[in-house]
């Protein structure tokens, strides 16, 4: 099991977006070292961090769709979102990109 652990909300004025981006991109490097084919992540940061959830939702999926390029070990990403609002803001990030939407 790989944890991440989060950068936690100031206000976005210490670099919170490239740390984010940064624990699902290194999440996404251990996957592929260790030859895993399938990945889970929550809303990382949204909760206690209190990391605004639809900035982290942009910036979660947009890191994985870069990131699989270089994880083509990886052939199912999940968003396991614990509300309605993280799962529509994490439906309106895959969008931009095209890709539908499973469960």
């Amino acid at each position: 099991m790989i944890h991440t652990v989060g950068p936690v909300w100031n206000g976005g004025t210490l670099d919170q977006d490239d740390l984010l981006a940064s624990c699902y991109r290194r999440s996404m490097e251990l996957c592929q070292k260790h030859g895993l084919a399938s990945v889970a992540f929550p809303a990382i940061s949204t909760g206690i961090y209190r990391f605004p959830a639809d900035r982290a939702a942009g910036i979660a999926v947009a890191t994985i769709v870069d990131a699989l390029a270089a994880a083509p070990a990886v052939t199912r990403v999940i968003f396991c979102c614990f509300s309605p609002d993280s799962a529509r803001l994490h439906e309106q990030a895959l969008a931009a990109f095209g890709s539908p939407c499973a469960d």
